[in-house]
C-alpha cells in the first residue's frame, strides 16, 4: 500500500508541480512585461522633462556645476590680483618719497591806482 501511496503521490505531484511551473512561468512573464513597462514610463517621462526643461530655458545640472567652477576660479583669480595689486602699491608708496604739491608763488601785489586802472582793461 505504501509503494501504491508514494507512485500515487508523485503523480499528483508532477500535475501539481506542472501548474506551479505553468504558474511560475506565467508570473516571470508578467514580471518581465512590467519591468518592460516600467522601462518604457521612465525613459517616456524623462524625454517629457527634458522637453520641459528645453522649454522653459532651464540650465542642467552638469551645466551649472561646470559654470560655478567657472565663476569660482574667475573670483579666486580676482582676489589674488587685488592682493598682488596691494602688495605692489605698499612697495611703491614705501619707495617714493612723499610728493609735495609744487609752492605756489604768491601773487603780485599792485598799487591801488594801478588796481583801478587795470580793471578798465580787464573787461
Amino acid at each position: 500500500m505504501s509503494g501504491t501511496m508514494g507512485g500515487g503521490t508523485g503523480g499528483g505531484g508532477r500535475r501539481g508541480g506542472g501548474m506551479f511551473d505553468d504558474l511560475a512561468g506565467v508570473a516571470s512573464g508578467a514580471f518581465s512585461a512590467l519591468a518592460g513597462i516600467r522601462a518604457e514610463v521612465e525613459a517616456m517621462a524623462r524625454s517629457q522633462v527634458e522637453s520641459l526643461v528645453q522649454r522653459l530655458d532651464l540650465v542642467k545640472r552638469e551645466e551649472l556645476d561646470a559654470a560655478l567652477e567657472v565663476a569660482r576660479r574667475a573670483r579666486e583669480g580676482q582676489e589674488a590680483l587685488e592682493t598682488r595689486v596691494a602688495a605692489l602699491e605698499a612697495r611703491l608708496a614705501a619707495a617714493q618719497p612723499p610728493a609735495t604739491p609744487p609752492p605756489v608763488p604768491p601773487e603780485p601785489r599792485l598799487p591801488p591806482e594801478a588796481r583801478t586802472e587795470a580793471a578798465p582793461d580787464g573787461l
